[in-house]
C-alpha cells in the first residue's frame, strides 16, 4: 500500500484510546516517522486526547518531541499546520477530561473508559464534518468504558451508533506480505462481532451473511484497483456441517447467501470449513474471507501477521481504520510496544482516503 497524493494533504485524526494503555506510547513512538515523505507523502496527522497523556508518552521515546494542544474545534489549514508542527511538536487536540491524565497506567480505570470514547466521538465529529479526511483508532479498554457508563462492545459499535448505520462489519486487512502469495493481501470480515457464543446462532442469516461478502468485495475492489476479488466463505460448524450432520447452518443460511451473493455477479464461493480455506487463501486462492465468527478471522489473521493487520470498519460514511492489538496493559511503560500495525493502520487510512477523494460520490 502506497498512497500517492497529488492534492492538498489529508488530515488524519489519531485517537489516543484509553490512556492507561499503549494508544498513547505507539503514537508518541511512531510520531517523527509520519513525516517520512518518501512513506507518507502529504499528511497532517492530528492526536485526539490529553496533551498531558500525550506529553507524558512523547518523553519515553523522545525527548525532543514537545506537545502543542488546540481546542477541538479550532480550523486549522495545512499551511497553518506545515508552520507549527512537525516531527518535532504534535498537534493534539485537546477534547479529554483533565482527569484522563490521572488514570492509573496499566489499570483498568473508568477516566481512561471516559477519555477513550471521548477521542473517538470528537474525532468521529471532525471526519463527518470533513475536517479530517480518516480516524485512525488507538486501542480502548472495553471494561473500562463500561465502567464509565458507556455500554458498547468497542470501537464498531460506537462508530456504527454515531453513523447512524446498520449495514456494517469489521474487518482485519493483511496487506501484501511474505506469508502470502496474494499481491493484494488478505482481508477477513465477520459476520458476528462482540458477542457471546450462545448469541452467534441467532445473528447468522442469509441477509447477514450476504451483506458481508458485499462489503468486502467493495473494499477489496480499492485494494485491486478495480479488479473483483475472489471471495471464499466459511462454514460455521466444524467438517462443513458434514452436510448436517453436525449441524444446518451451512445449507439453510450460509450456502443460500452465497448463491444468492454469486447470482448478482460476486465471485464468491463456500461455504468452506475454515481450516482449508485460510489455506487456500494464505496460497493466494482467495482475496477475501467472510468469517462467521470473531475468533474464527482474528487467530488466522494475526497467526500470519499479527504485528503488520489493520482493523477496519466497514459500511460507514466516514474511513476508520485501526490497530489490530488491545490496550496490552502488561506493556504499558516498558517501551516495547510494536508500532507496526500503527503504521499500517495509516497506511490503509490514506489509502483509503485517496480513493474516496477520486470517487466522492461512494460511501
Amino acid at each position: 500500500m502506497n498512497p500517492q497524493h497529488n492534492q492538498d494533504p489529508f488530515f488524519l485524526a489519531l485517537t489516543m484510546g484509553d490512556p492507561a494503555g499503549v494508544g498513547p506510547e505507539i503514537i508518541a513512538h511512531t510520531w517523527p516517522l509520519f513525516f517520512d515523505r518518501e512513506r507518507f507523502p502529504r499528511f497532517c496527522p492530528v492526536v485526539y486526547g490529553c496533551g498531558g497523556v500525550m506529553a507524558r508518552a512523547a518523553k519515553m521515546y523522545h525527548p525532543d518531541l514537545t506537545v502543542e494542544t488546540l481546542p477541538a474545534d479550532t480550523p486549522l489549514s495545512a499551511e497553518g499546520y506545515a508552520r507549527r508542527f512537525g516531527p518535532k511538536v504534535m498537534a493534539c487536540r485537546e477534547v479529554c477530561a483533565p482527569d484522563s491524565a490521572l488514570a492509573v497506567p496499566g489499570t483498568v480505570d473508568r477516566r481512561g473508559g471516559e477519555a477513550a470514547f471521548d477521542a473517538l466521538n470528537a474525532a468521529i465529529d471532525a471526519a463527518l464534518a470533513g475536517r479530517a479526511a480518516a480516524i485512525v483508532t488507538a486501542p480502548l479498554n472495553k471494561e473500562s468504558l463500561n465502567l464509565a457508563g458507556h455500554h458498547f462492545p468497542g470501537h464498531t459499535e460506537i462508530l456504527a451508533h454515531r453513523c447512524g448505520v446498520d449495514d456494517f462489519a469489521m474487518m482485519l486487512y493483511l496487506g501484501p506480505d511474505e506469508n502470502l502469495a496474494g499481491r493484494d493481501g488478505l482481508s477477513v470480515v465477520h459476520v458476528t462481532l462482540h458477542t457471546a457464543m450462545r448469541n452467534v446462532f441467532e445473528q447468522i442469516t442469509p441477509k447477514s451473511v450476504e451483506e458481508k461478502i458485499f462489503l468486502i468485495r467493495d473494499f477489496m475492489r480499492i485494494m485491486k484497483h478495480g479488479a473483483d476479488p475472489a471471495i471464499g466463505v466459511c462454514a460455521l460448524n466444524c467438517h462443513n456441517g458434514e452436510n448436517g450432520l453436525f449441524g444446518r447452518e451451512e445449507i439453510d443460511l450460509i450456502a443460500p447467501a452465497v448463491a444468492a451473493a454469486r447470482a448478482k455477479g460476486v465471485n464468491v464461493s463456500g461455504p468452506f470449513p475454515s481450516d482449508t480455506l485460510f489455506l487456500a487463501a494464505k496460497e493466494g486462492a482467495y482475496d477475501s474471507i467472510v468469517a462467521m465468527i470473531h475468533d474464527q478471522g482474528h487467530i488466522a489473521v494475526k497467526l500470519l501477521g499479527m504485528h503488520k493487520a489493520v482493523n477496519i470498519t466497514l459500511g460507514l460514511p466516514i474511513i476508520r481504520t485501526s490497530v489490530a492489538h488491545g490496550t496490552a496493559f502488561d506493556k504499558v511503560g516498558k517501551g516495547t510496544a510494536k508500532i507496526t500495525s500503527l503504521l499500517e493502520a495509516v497506511r490503509a487510512a490514506l489509502l483509503l482516503a485517496d480513493a474516496r477523494r477520486a470517487a466522492p460520490h461512494k460511501k
